[in-house]
């Protein structure tokens, strides 16, 4: 289901139930076109995820964690100056429409208690968060997104313009009494297809996404009235069973659980949490991760073309003992060489002696014959040693970027910061201060690796990229824990923080290795496991490179689910 016009009412209803009468304590805006409000309300903190990206716009209480950037923008501290400590009176919604407005309660600079709305229109591209005094004509005072007139003609939203709401689709809006039951009717008796049907409630019915009209088409096609079909379907909207929908890789989200295979949640945002966490998390990596992004794969597509012409270069230099041998006969054979000659054939001493042909130039003599076949042999050994090393070091550099990419997909927006600091200290980033940036980068505080805890109580540390791995592993553990890593795959460091783990504990910190890495996806995934006295890190070598040696190998099979049991425990 998308986040619709219904599911908005669904969404309404639950926040109202959780934080109305509830105090702003925190204002944040962790990433672009998204803020989080905390309220506090009947002595719990409730993180309101207010969101108007343009691909997973919508509202819920969210436990997802997250990280402030070092300095506020403009629209959190407009936010934080009329809406901190102010008191949430209710959240409603504009008829079924995908229009949500947070009443706020506060005073002004006097002290007289005054109205603040705060809007959010969940409307894909379009979507926007829009604070609005509405004791001043419903002044807008600023909005996440500012847009001017010539980006749209029908309103503007800017700061000092008057809000002018969504303009009114003329439909009907299905949480009304006031429903034409008998024009549903008519529509189910002249549209019998479930899928044209849908189309043509839509068209009359607001805040049906596609989804949820096919849903309501298939109700209205079963036994009973229209009246009772049509509120009993609706009522779900008033009292959801908060429902994931499998669909194998493209799970829904849902009021009801419509279908089967499908798993049922608390709340609506508890729902969402699960359903956008990984999709989100992309996004925003992405976002603030696209000059890393571009950046690795130009140097990985650099160093893949690279690696191609070394390769043709290296099948060329097979022939380089055939020049050698022709240089021995020719030195052998010199006295049948004679004047004007440009090919002879003599016998090849190394192939039982067969004739073999070789060509010869008439305009040298026939020792400088032979020494041009030796110094083409000679060229062409040299070359061999030359690119077989320059072919090392260019797989070299493919593994890395592979890394870095990897690491990428599976890193939190807040893991971003150290392999930027990672790619400028190899010199792959454009240092944009000083002569010494470099230098300084190379003392930035690296970011604490992810902390997990057993049933047992055991501590596994779990490195996010390069610079974490390489301090978890080589600066951070004792000798004494034992080091995880998936064999031959991508992915984290993982360290036991216990001298003896049982199986149990090695397996659990196995789960981790897998789940932190390219092979995420993987049924069975084989992890390495050895004590980290065993762990070299070779002179040169890039970051989070290791060998070692004496290891086991255990398989298993990641999950996300586990991931998260564990994340409940610390």
């Amino acid at each position: 289901m998308s986040f619709d016009g219904s599911f908005t009412h669904a969404m309404t209803g639950e926040l109202n139930q959780l934080v109305s009468g509830g105090r702003v304590s925190k204002i944040n805006q962790p990433y672009d076109n998204e803020i989080v409000l905390t309220v506090r309300s009947n002595h719990e903190n409730y993180p309101i995820l207010i969101s108007a990206n343009p691909n997973y716009a919508r509202v819920q209480v969210s436990k997802i964690p997250y990280v402030n950037p070092h300095t506020p923008t403009t629209f959190t501290m407009t936010l934080r100056k009329h809406l901190s400590g102010s008191v949430l009176k209710k959240v409603s919604q504009i008829d079924n429409d995908r229009v949500m407005i947070f009443h706020f309660t506060t005073r002004n600079e006097i002290g007289d208690l005054k109205e603040m709305r705060l809007v959010v229109e969940i409307m894909a591209r379009h979507s926007n968060i829009i604070l609005v005094d509405t004791q001043d004509d419903m002044r807008i005072i600023d909005a996440i997104k500012r847009i001017g007139a010539d980006k749209n003609r029908y309103r503007t939203i800017l700061p000092g313009d008057t809000y002018i709401t969504p303009p009114n689709q003329d439909m009907v809006n299905p949480f009304d009494e006031n429903v034409d039951y008998q024009q549903i009717e008519d529509l189910t008796k002249e549209f019998p297809n479930q899928e044209v049907l849908s189309a043509e409630l839509r068209k009359r019915i607001q805040g049906l996404g596609k989804d949820t009209s096919l849903y309501l088409a298939q109700a209205m096609h079963e036994d009973g009235t229209v009246k009772d079909k049509f509120d009993k379907f609706f009522d779900h909207f008033n009292n959801p069973i908060p429902t994931m929908i499998e669909h194998g890789k493209s799970n829904s989200f849902n009021v009801y659980p419509f279908e089967d295979n499908n798993i049922q949640y608390d709340t609506l945002s508890e729902l969402l949490d699960n359903y956008y966490e990984t999709k989100a998390r992309l996004d925003r990596v992405r976002e603030q991760g696209g000059q890393l992004i571009k950046v690795a794969r130009s140097e990985l597509k650099k160093n893949k073309n690279k690696k191609k012409k070394l390769e043709k270069t290296l099948d060329n230099t097979k022939y380089a003992d055939e020049y050698r041998i022709k240089g021995e006969i020719l030195t052998t054979y010199l006295y049948k060489i004679q004047k004007g000659m440009t090919k002879i054939s003599l016998p090849n001493f190394y192939d039982n002696g067969n004739e073999i042909d070789i060509s010869i130039s008439n305009q040298l003599t026939p020792s400088e014959n032979a020494q041009k076949y030796f110094k083409r042999y000679q060229k062409e050994k040299n070359a061999v040693s030359f690119v077989t090393e320059q072919l090392k070091k260019t797989n070299d550099e493919i593994d890395y970027f592979e890394n870095i990419l990897s690491q990428i997909e599976i890193a939190n927006p807040s893991d971003l910061d150290d392999i930027k600091v990672e790619l400028k200290n190899e010199g792959y980033l454009k240092h944009h201060n000083n002569r010494n940036t470099k230098n300084k980068n190379k003392n930035t505080k690296i970011s604490k690796p992810e902390e997990f805890i057993t049933d047992k109580g055991i501590h596994i540390l779990v490195g996010k990229n390069n610079l974490q791995n390489d301090k978890l592993t080589m600066k951070d553990a004792d000798k004494r824990d034992t080091w995880l890593h998936t064999q031959k795959i991508h992915g984290s460091h993982v360290i036991i923080k216990d001298f003896n783990p049982d199986d149990d504990t090695i397996e659990t910190a196995a789960m981790l290795a897998a789940y932190f890495s390219k092979a995420r996806d993987s049924a069975t995934v084989p992890v390495d496991y050895v004590q980290v006295k065993k762990i070299r890190k070779p002179n040169g070598s890039k970051p989070g490179f290791v060998i070692y040696e004496g290891q086991k190998t255990i398989f298993v099979t990641p999950s996300k689910e586990f991931v998260d049991q564990l994340r409940e425990n610390k």
